[in-house]
């Protein structure tokens, strides 16, 4: 197939017909899929099922130092679930502060707090007349609508294959003491799927920024969700905590991580960890907010998935079901997009999404498309923020949650609806 860019206005019309009559085809079979969100599948849940009877009766509910995980208290969480959440955040089991089954409330809630009460002596952030955020793009919405809600100004930055772009992230960051913080995904990345390199960490550690309380939220959300083994051992990174030791920045950094996607994403758990100074402040905060998170679920959890072998041997049986709805995704793209120089997408080793971009002007269009054929996709904008993409042409695909073949027909619908939007754009040029 010849590039539609370099077809005649009279090819472009011919070829929207042909189109066109694939996508009324396509319409009268009244498909209803969904791909709109990240969610595991069915299978995938059905992986941690067993850890709902790992508790064996009352006598059963305590943890190792005699915890009644039953009853009140243990602020910070029970050792043996510290340790499983420091496998995630990459930090020792004493920098770990377990939480409830969502990391995102914790965001949220961390970021209550500065508003509140500010970050270790500074202002609180509510007395400024206006806050502002560095926002990497395409990102995840989930985000940018803490930020919205809170009336946070947002600066979308470029995403690349190594990390948001330092050089516009350092001048943002060293211009004005009214920015405050960024949003890092620092593994397999929502959407995108990039990995940052050392080189962004340690800049990300070292940068002058103009405001004392700036502050990195690395949500590490995908840090064992490798697609195969090969990825699972070559695609590290740098360690946060340590790039900012070393670069005399120690308070810099919060890390997030949960098992959402590892156990059940309704009823997991989720770990923060930050520098001494930083968790002491968190404590005495949440002192008034909370006795202690669930510990029976965090006692479940912890003796499901003890150590990193555990859980990478627990990661390997989901990358056994994803890998082929990633593969599928890459290979239907390919058969029904490449050389026509209207699309391009990432091809990403772990995580739970492709990030697609089409001609710009046209993600809207195509969304609408496939959602008038039966397919439900995440809305376009969703990656920006206020969920307007200046471009209109990027779309995140979420390929976890059906099955093969409501994935492959899905995909089908996909690729039908990106031409016949780009062939559309194309014959008002």
């Amino acid at each position: 197939m010849r590039a539609y860019t370099d077809m005649t206005q009279e090819e472009i019309r011919s070829e929207l017909d042909k189109v066109q009559g694939e996508y009324e085809a396509i319409c009268a079979k009244e498909l209803t899929l969904d791909m709109a969100r990240g969610k595991p599948s069915a299978a995938q849940l059905d992986l941690s099922t067993p850890m709902l009877s790992i508790l064996q009766g009352a006598n059963d509910c305590f943890s190792k130092n005699g915890t009644d995980c039953r009853n009140y208290g243990v602020l910070d969480g029970i050792d043996e679930a510290k340790r499983m959440m420091a496998c995630l955040l990459d930090c020792p089991s004493e920098d770990v502060i377990v939480f409830g089954n969502a990391s995102l409330t914790v965001m949220h809630d961390t970021i209550v707090r500065a508003m509140d009460f500010g970050c270790l002596g500074s202002k609180p952030w509510s007395e400024y007349e206006r806050i502002k955020w560095i926002c990497p793009v395409p990102g995840y919405d989930r985000h940018f609508a803490i930020l919205e809600q809170f009336g946070i100004e947002m600066i979308p930055v470029a995403l690349g294959d190594d990390g948001p772009d330092m050089d516009e992230v350092e001048s943002i960051a060293a211009g004005d003491d009214a920015v405050k913080g960024i949003w890092c995904v620092p593994k397999y990345s929502n959407p995108s799927g990039i990995i940052y390199s050392d080189e962004t960490v340690r800049r990300l550690a070292t940068m002058k920024c103009a405001a004392r309380d700036f502050r990195i939220f690395w949500d590490n959300a995908y840090c064992v969700h490798s697609l195969s083994e090969e990825a699972a051992k070559l695609d590290r990174v740098l360690d946060i905590a340590l790039a900012c030791e070393e670069a005399g920045s120690p308070n810099r950094f919060f890390k997030f991580a949960s098992t959402s996607k590892i156990t059940f994403p309704g009823a997991g758990v989720s770990g923060f960890s930050a520098s001494a100074e930083n968790l002491a402040e968190t404590k005495r905060l949440i002192g008034a907010q909370m006795i202690g998170a669930d510990k029976l679920n965090q006692l479940r959890h912890a003796r499901f998935l003890p150590d990193m072998d555990a859980i990478g041997a627990h990661m390997a049986k989901h990358a056994e079901i994803l890998r082929p709805k990633f593969t599928l995704v890459q290979e239907k793209l390919d058969e029904g997009l490449s050389g026509l120089e209207i699309a391009k997408w990432t091809n990403p080793r772990g995580g739970y999404f492709v990030s697609f971009d089409g001609l710009e002007g046209t993600a809207k269009r195509t969304i609408q498309l496939a959602r008038e054929a039966g397919v439900t996709l995440t809305g376009a904008g969703a990656t920006w923020p206020y969920g307007t993409d200046p471009h209109d042409s990027n779309i995140r695909i979420a390929p976890t949650m059906p099955t093969l073949s409501d994935l492959e027909a899905a995909l089908e619908v996909f690729v039908c609806c990106v031409k016949m939007a780009a062939l559309e754009k194309l014959t008002r040029q």
